[in-house]
């Protein structure tokens, strides 16, 4: 693969305000291990190899388990995610997926009983940057891994 435009060189202000956004998120309440997770589930579902192959590479230098990470496709009837996690990969589905009809009341009352008000805004501010990331990266088709020694993600040891 071939990457179609380097949307970095065209468009440098905008590529760091979704940086700084990142970074004001990363600084939010929402744990690193379930940013981790949403990043790698939206990812999945939006075909964003290259936002797969990061997070998973970052989630991995935090000490995520491997077989959690194999088990993020199947999340629903794996017994390896706590209700906290389950909540925020449910939100996750539901903003990425987002249907005509909006977000259904029985998702967003089982996440309330496990975020807060606060969490849930933070939360979904995370969605919407994976889910933006997702979209110039599938449209740019960005190379897998052509960053991983900017970004330090070499350190992964999975190339």
């Amino acid at each position: 693969m071939t990457q179609r435009i380097n949307y970095l060189k065209q468009s440098p202000a905008l590529f760091k305000k979704l940086v700084e956004l990142g970074t004001l998120i990363n600084d939010g309440s929402i744990e690193e291990s379930i940013r981790d997770l949403v990043a790698i589930r939206a990812s999945q579902i939006n075909g964003c190899t290259f936002c797969i192959d990061m997070h998973v590479k970052q989630a991995t230098i935090h000490g995520e388990r491997a077989l959690r990470l194999h088990h993020l496709a199947a999340w629903r009837e794996s017994t390896l995610f706590a209700p906290r996690e389950r909540a925020a990969l449910a939100w996750t589905e539901a903003l990425t997926t987002l249907s005509r009809q909006g977000v259904p009341d029985e998702i967003y009352e089982r996440v309330r009983t496990q975020l807060t008000e606060q969490e849930l805004v933070d939360l979904t501010y995370e969605i919407m940057a994976i889910n933006a990331w997702n979209r110039i990266n599938v449209a740019f088709q960005a190379v897998p891994g052509s960053y991983d020694k900017d970004f330090g993600l070499d350190r992964a040891n999975l190339a």
